[in-house]
């Protein structure tokens, strides 16, 4: 008798451990049309790292059937077990299980459907999170620290410390080099240190922490804490919710220290070549100002989720008297009491600056160029990341750990169609604040899909503002608001397309970034980041994300067309979950565990 998915002769336990136990018989008799047939017609399998040593995402029976082709043998899945009870609602079973394959475990999300009478699967999330043999030393496996017994030729922890450090880049290469030491450096950087890699992250600024104690003085993070803890260490209970830049400053500066991250400051990375015969990089630096070579087998690329600043060129600004800003050297508005400002953008940055501006006294005008989507920080909250990154959803039991599973087991492709119900409720709840803001003339949208923040910020990175307070300044006129195109800059105005004059002290650029391949140009060259192809984005067809569809995030956390070269960061959430998949990958390769990829990422943009 066929048992359905509501059936209640089969338990939700039972129904799970039925499919599971399918599953794992089928791939272990080779039976790839078996296997595929379990999973629904519109279905969704998300692997990261463990089958296909990539980051990447198949659909419906025909993907699964192509994946499992190409990996099945080599990668030999077995113990599939259910790991905790499941859960149901709206005919839909949830659960959590565990494997093995050849190399390593496994974790994963298993969400189940009825279909033709039979539970099939709708969502299938599988990642590594371990190699058997290499495992982390944390746990039962932490060292011993302290060596007991006697030994003429002891080291002390310090003594190993510093021979480590002197040996580094010089006696011993380092096998991975992370540019870019910022919290995704960082955090890879720990990763890789826990794993016992020779591993080293420099950064042009002096001190870990730098990045953000720079910026300009009112910056804090607009995502909350429990979205934001790094690997290993979380941050203490009494952090405060949206953390200031020189406290996310001081505890990256920490951070490095306590986890003993390798870290070279006031290090600027000149050149790097790759040579196909070695299987190596040539990485020009300069440390302190003095010129060394460093021979890394990978380079990774953790300068930023957003690239180079673009800074407009604009006709006059030779000839402008004021100063001139990009937003990401803008220094604070101390200087600028009683001045007149025009900040050229509407998106986080420009709010923050307007913000920041105003409360000390300068004329500040906004110049929209195109439509921003706002949402406001506590509906944001509230609405949008409170059933997995809250105080409430620790208190249910969902750690960050499995909070970053439960959003990586949701595909891309249909990621919207859930997003979209949650800002309906934002605009609901928020309305009055909508109305006063589009009254004042502010170009508002929701994005192409209704989709809102979270789908702006995958796809482009780019077109939002979690308002913690300024837009209320550009709803109230406290913030001038101007639209338009800027045609050119005289001695002490900002001139539109339109003839409109904007008198200026200051003009501030919050224009953006470019694309994270940039970096690749500069520091490599012009035919390798055109090589890679555009990082970040999902070719969803939309608004500076052209098709065709990728269904992952370009180039991110996983093999490129240059063999060597990985791009590492995205905001604190981003940086903590996937730099292990990097750095399971990274350590594989330093293994020697074979690691073919399966689906490497084709090249359609170059920038």
């Amino acid at each position: 008798m066929t048992q359905t998915l509501d059936s209640p002769l089969l338990t939700p336990v039972q129904r799970v451990e039925n499919w599971l136990h399918g599953f794992e018989e089928a791939l272990r008799a080779r039976d790839v049309a078996r296997a595929a047939g379990m999973f629904a017609a519109t279905s969704f399998w998300r692997d990261l790292v463990s089958f296909t040593w990539n980051i990447t995402t198949v659909e419906n029976p025909a993907g699964v059937a192509e994946l499992l082709e190409a990996t099945l043998e080599r990668t030999d899945p077995t113990f599939f077990a259910l790991e905790e009870p499941p859960e149901e609602a709206d005919g839909v079973t949830t659960a959590w299980f565990t494997f093995e394959t050849s190399v390593g475990r496994g974790r994963g999300l298993l969400r189940l459907i009825e279909e033709d009478g039979t539970a099939k699967a709708w969502t299938f999330l599988t990642t590594l999170y371990e190699l058997q043999g290499h495992e982390e030393p944390r746990g039962p496996a932490r060292p011993m620290g302290a060596e007991h017994g006697a030994n003429k030729e002891r080291l002390t922890w310090l003594e190993r410390r510093e021979k480590e450090e002197a040996d580094l880049g010089v006696a011993v290469q380092p096998y991975v080099l992370v540019i870019g030491g910022g919290q995704g450096g960082i955090a890879l950087g720990a990763r890789l240190r826990q794993l016992g890699m020779p591993a080293l992250v420099v950064d042009k600024h002096a001190r870990p922490g730098d990045q953000w104690r720079g910026r300009y003085k009112s910056l804090c993070l607009h995502d909350p804490v429990w979205y934001d803890h790094l690997p290993y260490l979380k941050f203490p209970d009494n952090w405060p919710v949206f953390s200031p830049k020189d406290k996310i400053g001081d505890w990256l500066e920490s951070y490095v220290k306590v986890m003993e991250v390798p870290y070279w400051g006031s290090t600027v990375a000149t050149s790097a070549t790759y040579s196909p015969a070695l299987g190596e990089w040539t990485v020009e630096v300069e440390r302190d100002g003095m010129p060394l070579t460093l021979r890394p087998t990978h380079l990774v690329l953790a300068t930023g989720m957003s690239g180079k600043p673009n800074i407009p060129v604009i006709p006059g600004q030779d000839v402008f008297r004021g100063d001139q800003q990009h937003s990401s050297a803008h220094p604070g508005p101390d200087a600028y009491a009683g001045k007149k400002v025009v900040v050229i953008g509407s998106n986080n940055s420009a709010f923050d600056i307007c913000g920041a501006l105003w409360e000390h006294d300068a004329d500040v005008t906004m110049v929209q160029r195109s439509s921003t989507h706002i949402v406001k920080s506590r509906s944001l909250m509230d609405i949008g990341l409170g059933a997995l990154y809250s105080e409430e959803a620790v208190a249910a039991g969902v750690t960050t750990e499995k909070a970053d599973l439960i959003f990586a087991s949701l595909p891309y492709r249909i990621m919207h169609e859930f997003q979209i119900p949650l800002y309906e409720q934002m605009k609901e709840r928020d309305a009055d604040f909508y109305d006063r803001l589009e009254n004042a003339g502010f170009w508002h949208d929701w994005g192409e899909d209704g989709s809102g923040l979270f789908m702006k910020y995958l796809r482009r990175g780019s077109g939002y503002y979690i308002d913690v307070g300024a837009a209320d300044l550009v709803a109230n006129g406290d913030v001038k608001l101007v639209h338009g195109q800027v045609g050119h800059l005289t001695e002490d105005a900002v001139v539109l397309e339109d003839g409109t004059e904007l008198p200026a002290d200051l003009v501030v650029y919050a224009t953006g970034y470019g694309s994270m391949n940039g970096w690749a140009a500069d520091l490599i060259s012009q035919e390798v980041a055109d090589a890679v192809g555009k990082v970040w984005g999902l070719g969803s067809d939309t608004t500076k994300d052209p098709g065709p569809w990728e269904g992952e995030q370009r180039n991110m956390w996983k093999p490129t067309q240059q063999e060597g070269l990985w791009f590492h960061g995205g905001n604190l959430h981003q940086s903590r979950h996937y730099s292990l998949y990097l750095a399971l990958q990274l350590k594989a390769r330093y293994e020697g565990i074979p690691t073919p990829v399966h689906g490497l990422q084709e090249v359609h943009h170059r920038s």
